[in-house]
This record gives structure tokens, sequence and C-alpha cells, in this order.
């Protein structure tokens, strides 16, 4: 293994600690009692400047800054809330006649990025700057490489910054401790996957798990991931989508059943996808897709609200609204407005023509859905910035959806579009086992054709359906992109702490 001089020089003082008697690697735990960020925002004082709280604190962290400045120190620690001045003496940390801990292992033993622990009280300097006054320091666990420099000035500019977009998604446990907007970026998708599992449970919806590995991938139109179970002897799949299996629940008697789930589709990768990616799906019974439109828009403004503090949203140069109601746009119309063509009453042949004269790229596999797909996709999706459900869509399109209540040839489906990309899918769900027969029997047809995204025939679904499925309407909401969108981030790899990547190759 090739060290770097910083490297050696880091496993040389490795050694020294050893030779001192002092475990770099202790096992003990440390008793951590406050976190940075709580002393600075707590932190009180009488009329005289004397401090009246935070007397005895033990915080632990990295180390990311010394200033040694003979017999007393300053330093800044890094914790999991933020950052703090430490100041240390060496006769408070080594108060006897050795002072070994001060003179040698604390000035030239400890390096950025070790892990400290520290007891003492805090005050305030003479610059104003809340301190931890240090009487106890201990090593917690040594660093055998150095983190970033990344240098800040008076005026918050940055230089030497980590910013190289590879080495930040493969190092994500680097670029969470040396770019602290980072976190704050988990720190909001995490308070709006809380919300919105909030606002499902205090409505009635029972947070449930279905199956990752499936012999069937159901649910949607993807190419799936394919393993082998060994003890069965039978290939398996990842899950494309929870949708089957939860409607199977709706089946088995429960009202409203959610997850938040893992997905993984084996197709390309660019800023809005990534292979593995998670989603959250509802479905409700006695309900259809107008009253998850409401729904929807409920739960995306109060997501807005709890993860933002407002639901004028800032992304980039423009502000998306999340207030409701929400624009309704038929599909149909959306291509009219947008590719000035009518497509409402084309058959395969016409549609072809169009996308042809419009240069949209197809191929023999595409059947009437997917051209209307592809028609949509390069023609209008790009133009919905403020969240607008495209809705109606042709029958051809959505083999698990229920054929419209009054206009023939499409059924009842949304798409949630917001900046121009989809978030949300629902529908008021197809529960008549004799026409979801057919829809898959179509699909089989396409798949003959050569479409490796058409769906398969899952038999035990249809079963489950014969034993009776009430009225329900489901949807699908993208919890990366929306996280996108709360979050002001514009590529699905900001919000996912480890996407995917070339496996990286390591000199031995």
């Amino acid at each position: 293994m090739h060290l770097s001089e910083q490297e050696i020089i880091r496993r040389e003082k490795l050694e020294k600690l050893l030779a001192l008697g002092i475990d770099p690697y202790p096992p003990e735990a440390f008793e951590v009692n406050v976190h940075a960020a709580h002393i600075k925002e707590f932190f009180q004082e009488d009329t005289e400047g004397k401090a009246i709280n935070f007397q005895e604190v033990s915080i632990a962290g990295r180390l990311m800054s010394s200033r040694v400045m003979g017999k007393a120190s300053f330093a800044e620690l890094l914790d999991s809330t933020g950052r703090i001045q430490l100041y240390i003496s060496r006769d408070d940390i080594a108060p006897g006649e050795d002072k070994t801990l001060y003179n040698e292992v604390f000035k030239k033993l400890l390096d950025l990025g070790d892990f400290i622990g520290v007891k003492g009280h805090v005050f305030r300097t003479q610059m104003g700057e809340i301190t931890v006054h240090v009487t106890e320091l201990k090593l917690l666990a040594k660093a055998l490489r150095p983190l970033p420099v990344v240098k800040r000035d008076e005026e918050g500019n940055t230089f030497d910054a980590f910013t190289d977009p590879e080495l930040r998604y493969r190092m994500r446990y680097v670029d969470l401790v040396v770019n602290p907007q980072v976190k704050e970026t988990f720190l909001k998708r995490t308070n709006m996957v809380s919300s919105i599992r909030r606002f499902l449970n205090e409505r009635g919806g029972l947070e449930v798990d279905t199956p990752v590995l499936q012999a069937i991938p159901g649910g949607a139109a993807a190419r799936p991931f394919i393993t082998h179970h060994n003890a069965l002897d039978v290939p398996f799949y990842l899950r494309i989508a929870n949708e089957l299996y939860l409607k199977r629940l709706i089946v088995g008697g429960f009202d409203w059943v959610y997850e938040f789930s893992r997905n993984f589709r084996n197709e390309g990768m660019d800023r809005t996808h990534n292979p593995e990616f998670t989603i959250l799906e509802f479905y409700v019974a006695y309900k259809d897709y107008l009253w998850m439109m409401e729904t929807t828009e409920a739960l995306l403004e109060q997501a807005a609200m709890d993860t933002c503090g407002t639901t004028d949203v800032e992304v980039g140069e423009i502000v998306i609204n999340f207030k409701a109601p929400y624009r309704r746009v038929s599909i149909y119309d959306a291509i009219k407005e947008h590719a000035g063509v009518d497509v409402s009453g084309m058959d395969e042949a016409g549609l072809r023509e169009v996308c042809k004269s419009l240069h949209i790229e197809i191929d023999a596999s595409m059947g009437k859905g997917k051209l209307i797909d592809e028609l949509f996709g390069a023609t209008a999706e790009k133009h919905f910035i403020q969240p607008t459900f495209i809705t109606d869509y042709p029958v051809e399109m959505s083999p698990l959806t229920k054929k419209h209540r009054s206009k023939a040839g499409l059924v009842e489906r949304f798409e949630l579009m917001i900046n121009g990309k989809e978030v949300a899918n629902a529908y008021t769900e197809l529960n008549d086992p004799i026409d979801q027969r057919e829809r898959f029997e179509e699909q089989v047809k396409l798949m003959e054709r050569g479409d490796d995204e058409a769906m398969f025939i899952d038999h035990d679904f249809l079963r489950a359906l014969e034993y009776g499925m009430p009225p329900t309407s489901g949807i699908g909401i993208g919890i990366d992109r929306l996280a996108m969108l709360l979050c002001n981030q514009h590529t699905i790899q900001e919000v996912l702490f480890f996407p995917q990547m070339r496996p990286e190759k390591f000199e031995e």
C-alpha cells in the first residue's frame, strides 16, 4: 500500500503514542453530556460577565484546528452539531510534574482530524468567543489520513475547498466533515421524510414492509436487476416497485398502508436518476384519484412548511410555490399546447409519424403508450415548472389503472410535474381482475416485441384481485426528487449519501 508523506508521519506518531503507553483507540466509553450547538445557544452570564451555566461539560469530536502558544493553546473541536473553541492550558490538563500530556501528546502527537474528548467549563473570551476551558483531555481515535485543508477568511470566502464531485460522492465521510452545508442537506431530507410520515400517521396510515426480493418484478414499467436465490435455486429480482404487494394488503383488509421503499431499476444514470432510489407509496381504500390529488397537495404543502418554513421554495433561480391547489392539465392537452399537435385520436402509425416529424427517437418495440410517453417527455414535460397534475392518460400507458369513468380510451391517472420532472404518479387503481389480466397480456405482447420495460404477468396478484379489492387509490412519490426540490439541489447525487458509482481501484 502506497502511503503519502503525511500518512507516514501519522503512523510514526501512532507508534510514539503506543510507546508512551497511550492507547490511540481506547475501548472505554467517553460520556458526552452536551454538544457544541447547545452550548452556543444556551450559554448564559450574569451582569458581571461571569458564566452561570455549563460549568461541568464533557464534549467530544474531531480536532479541527490548533494554535499553540507556549503553555496555553486554542483549538477548535467539531462534533455532530458544529464547532466550538477550546482553551487548553498545560497546567490544567497536566497539573503534576509530568507535562507529557501537553508537551508531547497535545503539541506534537495530535493531528487535525483526531477524535478527542474534553472536560471543563465554559466561558467567553475577551474577543467574545464562547469557549470550553479544558481541564481534562483524552485521545479517543487517531486519524491516519489528513483531512482536506479547507480555509475560510473573515468574509466567509472558501479556499482549497473539497469540491470535486467524484471525490465527494466516493468519500462522503470526508465531504460531511469539511463541507458543513452537505450535512444540512441531509438533515433537511430527514426532516422532510419525518414530516411526510407524521402526515400519513395522523390520517390513519399504517407503515408496512414488503419484499425487496421478488419472484416477479411488478408495479412499474422498468428494467429490473436479476439475482439468484441459492436455497431455492431460482432467479429473483430486486423490486422495481412495491405496488402489487401493498395492494395485496388492501385485499387483506387494511384501509390505508404506506411504505418508504428502496427500489432498484437497471437503467441509466443522470442528474435525476439513480439505479437505487427511495419512493413512498401509499394506498387508500374507497378513494379515487381526485381525492388523491387533494391529499397530495396537502401532503406536499405540509412537507414544504416543515422542511423549509415556507411554501415558497427556492430552487436555483426560481421559486416553486407548494401552496395548494395545483394546476390540472390532461396529457393530450399538454402535448397539444407544447407540440402543436392533437394526438388524442391517433393510432400507433399516426403517433410514429408525429414522433418522426418532431425528430423524437423511437424504435419498433414501442407501442402506443410508449410513443405518447416519448412525445410528452420530449415536448411538454420541461415546461411544467410550478406543481401541475398531468391527468387522464391513455389506457395503453397505464396497465394497473382503472378506466376513466366518462372518457373512453383513458384511465384515471395523474403524474405530478414540478420543475420539469415527474415527482409523483397516482391512479384510481384497477380492481377488475378480468380487465387486469387482459392488460397484463397486452404487456406480454409488448415484451415479445422487444420492450424490456414491459410488465410480467403476476398470477398471484391476479388471484388476490379475484378475492376482491375495494375501490382504491394509490400513489408513488419520488422521495429523492422531492428532496432535490426542498433542499435546493440540482442533482440526485447531492441528496443521496452514497450514490452508485463505478467501482474504485485500490493499490495493494
